[in-house]
Formats: C-alpha cells, sequence, structure tokens
C-alpha cells in the first residue's frame, strides 16, 4: 500500500511544487485549466491522460467545452501521495 503524506506537510509541498493547484475536500488536489474551444481542451486532455498512463496512475477529469477540470488523490491511500504530487508536476509541464 501506498503510505499518504501528512496533512501538516501539504501546504508546503503545494507552494514549494505545484503552480495553480488547489487543496480541496480533505485532501484532494484540483487544478482548472481554459482554452479556446472544445478541441484545444479535449486535445490537453489526451495529452494529461497519456502522462497518467506513463506514470500507472490516474485522475478524475472532467471535460467541458473550453475547460478541463483534474482531481488528483490516492484511493488506495485515501489521500495525497508522492505520486499525487509527480502526477500533477508531469501535466503542469504539457
Amino acid at each position: 500500500m501506498v503510505e499518504r503524506l501528512p496533512s501538516d506537510l501539504l501546504p508546503a509541498l503545494l507552494e514549494e511544487r505545484l503552480l495553480d493547484w488547489a487543496l480541496v475536500e480533505g485532501g484532494r488536489l484540483e487544478k482548472r485549466w481554459r482554452f479556446a474551444d472544445f478541441a484545444a481542451a479535449l486535445a490537453f486532455l489526451n495529452r494529461a491522460a497519456a502522462e497518467c498512463e506513463r506514470l500507472d496512475h490516474h485522475a478524475d477529469f472532467e471535460l467541458g467545452w473550453g475547460r478541463v477540470q483534474a482531481r488528483i488523490w490516492s484511493h488506495d491511500a485515501g489521500g495525497l501521495t508522492e505520486a499525487d504530487f509527480a502526477l500533477a508536476e508531469a501535466i503542469d509541464r504539457l
């Protein structure tokens, strides 16, 4: 089982490692992106999905016209782990 990060460390990790992500719903990472149209949003989502597959760690995504939202947490750990931060960083590099 993957080890959950201590909740008191999460705000500092968020500030140090991620840009424009938020801690929500008791220990999940969330970020929203805006795009010119549906096709651009879908293209981004497909690139993000490829990163999820590459890292074998999967986010929950919501897709709409010109927007994508991601939520990341480790279901099996019941909160955030190092893998969640690594995935968020990988998506940010897209």
